[in-house]
C-alpha cells in the first residue's frame, strides 16, 4: 500500500485504555513554533541523549521546513492545538537497510504515564507494516530504562548492546542498545501477488 493512502486517513482519533483522547497526525510545516515549544518541554536530562539538538531552532525549522514522509515520518500527538508527543519512522530508500525502519518516540512529560507512547508506536508499525516494512528497530542507552520496557511490550526484544558505545551531548559514555521486531507482512500489504 501506498504511503500517501495511508497517510490520507489522519488525522485518527486515538483513544487510549486509560480513557484519554488526542488525535494524531503527520507533522506539518505550520507546526514548527509548536513543535520547538514540545522540545523545550523535555527535561534537559533526556535531551543529552537526542541526535540531534532540539532546542536548536534551526534544526526544527530544517525539519519543517523539508519535510520527506517517505525517509522521516513524524507521526504527532495533539491535543487542543498543542504537540503532547512525538514518534518517527525513519527509513532508507534503498541500500542494504531498506527493508528495516527505525522508531524513536517522545512524549511531554505532562502526558506520560497514559499509553501514549505505546498508542504512537503502534501506530508507526501498522504504518510500516502495510509499506510493506520487515522489521522496525529502536536505539536506546541503557539508562533510557523506561523506554527499553515499553518497546519490549510492545513485542520489541534486545538485538544488540555494547558497552560505553554512545555519548551524550555532555560527552559522558553509555551503553547502546538495539531493539528489533520482525514484522508479519501480509502479501497483500507488500504489493506481491
Amino acid at each position: 500500500m501506498l504511503l500517501e493512502d495511508l497517510l490520507s486517513g489522519y488525522p485518527r482519533k486515538l483513544q487510549l485504555k486509560t480513557g484519554f483522547c488526542c488525535s494524531a497526525r503527520p507533522l506539518k510545516a505550520r507546526d514548527e513554533e509548536a513543535l520547538y515549544k514540545f522540545f523545550l518541554a523535555v527535561p534537559e536530562q533526556e535531551r543529552m541523549f537526542s541526535k540531534r539538538r532540539i532546542t536548536d531552532q534551526t534544526v526544527v525549522h530544517e525539519w519543517c521546513r523539508t519535510i520527506d514522509y517517505d525517509h522521516n515520518l513524524p507521526l504527532l500527538a495533539v491535543l487542543g492545538g498543542r504537540i503532547i508527543g512525538v514518534a518517527t519512522l525513519h527509513q532508507q530508500q534503498g541500500g542494504w537497510k531498506r527493508h528495516i525502519g527505525r522508531v524513536n518516540v517522545l512524549v511531554h512529560p505532562e502526558y506520560r504515564g497514559r499509553g501514549l507512547a505505546r498508542a504512537l508506536i503502534g501506530e508507526l508499525v501498522e504504518i510500516a507494516r502495510h509499506i510493506g516494512l520487515e522489521k522496525v528497530e529502536a536505539e536506546f542507552t541503557a539508562d533510557q530504562e523506561h523506554g527499553i520496557q515499553v518497546f519490549a511490550l510492545l513485542g520489541f526484544s534486545e538485538l544488540l548492546r555494547l558497552p560505553n558505545y554512545v555519548r551524550d551531548m555532555q560527552a559522558d559514555r553509555h551503553d547502546y542498545v538495539l531493539m528489533g521486531l520482525d514484522l508479519v507482512t501480509d502479501e497483500e500489504y507488500a504489493g506481491a501477488g
